[in-house]
């Protein structure tokens, strides 16, 4: 299957009184189910794997079929070539870390795998463990290693129903970047189950919002964190915009790094990051504030110029406005603040960010595919 394999899903599926209606196409990358529990992202992961039937509808991963109600076509499980990672690790406690990585190799012959175990162990950096037994790792490498079985079966895509949610935020920092290897290295399109906005923002190239059963949104991460109708279902506390930057820059002087966007050039606290390297980062709502003119003797290190795109009416004392800075930009402030600026759509303002405010854990790879193991 093709590295540019992409997702598509149309079904349509009842379990007694909750209904599931998803419709959505995923490029190739990791596309992420986000929304609350019970919301029915692990159900329709289960669907996709082939673990429950839809009512009607259609699946499809690159030019391969896995379900179409009306041609009578409903591949199992064991035919869809779907590697699934769970939130339990589910490793065979009598074999070795080498016993569990192979599993999946026995139920595919050489000529049609993909990865092999060296490539595999090397990318999730579990080479050393290889003579030992799942009782003697930590919950992060019981985890790498439950990947890399998933990934030795030669899927043509993975599944990862909330892979960190066990785990505590150390070992979700040390497992990360070994995720983004994943979507950056394997070539197979990859799900993503989390309820975790950060991972999201982080992790993932496509964004699928789910509620009570519906996929209400789905797109370019950074076009769904910037709609300010999908606040209530993306988190309005933690509500921000989020943008593709490069590092453009270091101040070793002040301790700070220069990131430059599609409309202009952003400071934050110092990335050990190399000149050039590509990332997405997010900017809370409520670290922005708005200005008529561009303000002088100010602490303030961003200010960007920008025009209103969209004010979100709602009651309470605060709401959320879209400004265009060259990408959109998300600022809470208060509605008594709205009306004595007179701010509408088409208002030229000045974004004010403060550099210490930016959201680093939110920040991950983006855009900087590498290579493709074999």
């Amino acid at each position: 299957m093709s590295r540019f394999s992409a997702l598509h899903v149309e079904i349509k599926h009842q379990v007694e009184s909750f209904k599931l209606q998803a419709e959505f196409s995923a490029t190739p990358g990791l596309t992420a189910f986000f929304g609350r529990s019970g919301s029915g992202k692990t159900a329709l992961v289960n669907l996709i794997a082939g673990l429950a039937t839809p009512s009607s509808g259609r699946i499809e991963v690159g030019n391969v079929v896995l379900f179409d109600a009306d041609k009578g076509i409903n591949l199992p499980p064991e035919r869809r070539r779907v590697g699934y990672v769970f939130q339990e690790d589910r490793l065979f406690p009598h074999l070795t870390v080498r016993g569990n990585l192979t599993y999946g190799q026995r139920f595919r012959n050489k000529l049609t795998r993909r990865h092999h175990l060296e490539d595999v162990t090397d990318l999730l950096d579990i080479g050393t463990l290889l003579n030992r037994r799942p009782e003697g790792l930590s919950g992060g490498e019981r985890q790498r290693v439950a990947i890399g079985r998933a990934l030795l079966s030669s899927p043509d895509i993975l599944l990862m129903d909330e892979p960190l949610a066990s785990l505590d935020s150390a070992r979700k920092s040390q497992i990360l970047p070994f995720i983004e290897r994943l979507r950056d290295d394997v070539g197979i399109p990859i799900v993503y189950v989390s309820h975790e906005i950060d991972e999201v923002v982080r992790l993932a190239d496509t964004m699928v919002i789910i509620d009570n059963g519906l996929t209400v949104a789905a797109g370019p991460v950074e076009n769904i964190m910037s709609r300010l109708d999908l606040r209530p279902l993306t988190g309005r506390y933690e509500a921000g915009a989020v943008f593709s930057v490069t590092v453009a820059g270091h101040d070793k002087t002040y301790g700070l790094t220069e990131l430059s966007f599609s409309g202009g050039r952003l400071w934050v606290p110092a990335l050990n990051q190399t000149m050039g390297h590509k990332m997405r980062m997010r900017i809370r709502a409520r670290d922005v504030s708005l200005s008529l003119s561009p303000p002088t003797d100010s602490s303030f290190l961003n200010i960007i110029e920008g025009n209103v795109l969209e004010i979100r009416r709602e009651a309470g004392p605060q709401t959320e406005i879209l400004v265009d800075v060259g990408t959109p930009l998300i600022a809470r402030v208060t509605r008594k603040s709205v009306a004595a600026m007179r701010l509408q759509p088409g208002t030229k303002v000045f974004a004010l960010i403060k550099a210490a405010a930016i959201d680093r854990h939110a920040m991950g790879l983006g855009g900087t595919r590498q290579r493709q193991i074999s």
